[in-house]
C-alpha cells in the first residue's frame, strides 16, 4: 500500500469559515496525499483560504455537488480517491481506516457511515434529516437487495476503477445517492466503517435544502430503478394498471354473465385500455431489461485504460 497515490478531494462552496482547518487536518493525516479543493462560485474567499494552506484549488464553474464531483474524477489521475465535505464534520483522523481497504485491493467504496454509532442523530438538529437519510436507505434496499448502513454520507474512499467508470449523472446533492446505487447495481465490493461526526460550527451554513433536494434525490433513485431495474420498475406499473383493470372490468364481466348485455360500454372500454397498458408495460420491461443486461455485459468486459 502507498500512501502517496491518494487524492484527497473536497467539493466546496462557500466554506471559508472551515476549509482551512480541513486542508490543515487532512495534510496532517495524509501527508504524501494531494489535497485538492474544487470551488465552486463561492463569494467568500474560500479558494484564497485553500490555496494559502497547500491546496491544489480549482474552479468548478457549473453549480451544483454532482457537476463538481464528475469534474474532479474526470481530472484527478489517483490510486485512491477520499471524498470528504469542506464543513469540518467528518474527522481527518479516519481518512487512513478509510484508505487502507481501498489501496490494499479489497474494496472498491469504503463508505464513512455516521448512523450506526450514534453521533449523526446526536449532533444533527436539522429536522427530518435522519429522515430523508432513513427512507432513502429503505428504498435502496428494497429496490436493490442491499442495506447500506450510510447512504447520503460526503465520507468516501473510492478505487481508480470505480472512479474512472462511475457516469455522473446528477448535477447536485443526488451525487451521495447515485454512487451508492452504482456500487450496488455493478456489484463493486463495499465496506462500511464507523466514523464520529460533528455537527458545522456556529456560522457554518448548510447548503442542503431538506425539501427539495429531499425530493431531487427521490427522483435519482426513480431514475436509476427504471434505467438499471426496468423489469421491476415496469413490472410494478404493469401491476398497477392490472389492479385497475380488474377492479373496473370484474363488475362489467360479471353482468355480462348474468344477463348477456354489457350496459356499461365505457366502463369496459376503460378496463381494456387498462389491461393493454399493464401489458404494454410488461414488454417494454422485458425488451429494456435485455438491453440492461447486454450492457452490463459490455460494460463488465470494457478495460480500464492504465494511469
Amino acid at each position: 500500500m502507498v500512501r502517496d497515490g491518494i487524492a484527497v478531494i473536497i467539493p466546496c462552496y462557500n466554506e471559508a469559515l472551515t476549509i482551512g482547518k480541513v486542508v490543515d487536518d487532512f495534510h496532517r493525516e495524509l501527508p504524501e496525499a494531494t489535497v485538492y479543493v474544487y470551488e465552486n462560485n463561492s463569494t467568500d474567499g474560500t479558494a484564497e483560504i485553500a490555496r494559502g494552506r497547500g491546496a491544489v484549488v480549482r474552479l468548478e464553474p457549473r453549480q451544483g455537488k454532482g457537476n463538481v464531483c464528475r469534474q474532479m474524477f474526470r481530472d484527478i489521475e489517483a490510486d485512491c480517491y477520499l471524498m470528504v465535505d469542506g464543513d469540518d464534520t467528518y474527522p481527518a483522523e479516519s481518512a487512513w481506516a478509510l484508505c487502507v481497504p481501498v489501496l490494499a485491493g479489497e474494496a472498491d467504496m469504503v463508505v464513512g457511515d455516521r448512523l450506526s454509532n450514534g453521533t449523526y442523530a446526536k449532533q444533527n438538529g436539522r429536522t427530518f434529516h435522519g429522515f430523508g437519510n432513513d427512507l432513502v436507505r429503505a428504498m435502496i434496499k428494497w429496490i436493490y437487495g442491499y442495506g447500506f448502513e450510510d447512504v447520503m454520507t460526503g465520507y468516501r474512499a473510492m478505487s481508480r476503477p470505480f472512479v474512472k467508470t462511475f457516469p455522473v449523472l446528477s448535477e447536485g446533492f443526488q451525487i451521495e445517492t447515485e454512487l451508492s446505487i452504482h456500487a450496488v447495481d455493478r456489484r463493486w465490493r463495499i465496506v462500511n466503517i464507523p466514523v464520529e461526526y460533528r455537527d458545522r460550527p456556529n456560522g457554518s451554513v448548510s447548503k442542503l435544502n431538506t425539501v427539495r433536494d429531499g425530493l431531487k434525490v427521490i427522483a435519482m433513485i426513480g431514475t436509476l430503478f427504471k434505467d438499471y431495474r426496468p423489469l421491476k420498475f415496469f413490472s410494478l406499473i404493469a401491476l398497477a394498471f392490472c389492479i385497475g383493470g380488474l377492479c373496473a372490468g370484474i363488475p362489467v364481466v360479471s353482468e355480462y354473465l348474468a344477463t348477456g348485455l354489457v350496459p356499461r360500454l365505457p366502463t369496459a372500454i376503460l378496463a381494456v385500455a387498462f389491461m393493454f397498458i399493464a401489458a404494454l408495460s410488461l414488454a417494454t420491461g422485458f425488451i429494456l431489461d435485455a438491453v440492461a443486461k447486454v450492457e452490463r455485459k459490455q460494460w463488465g468486459a470494457a478495460r480500464i485504460p492504465p494511469s
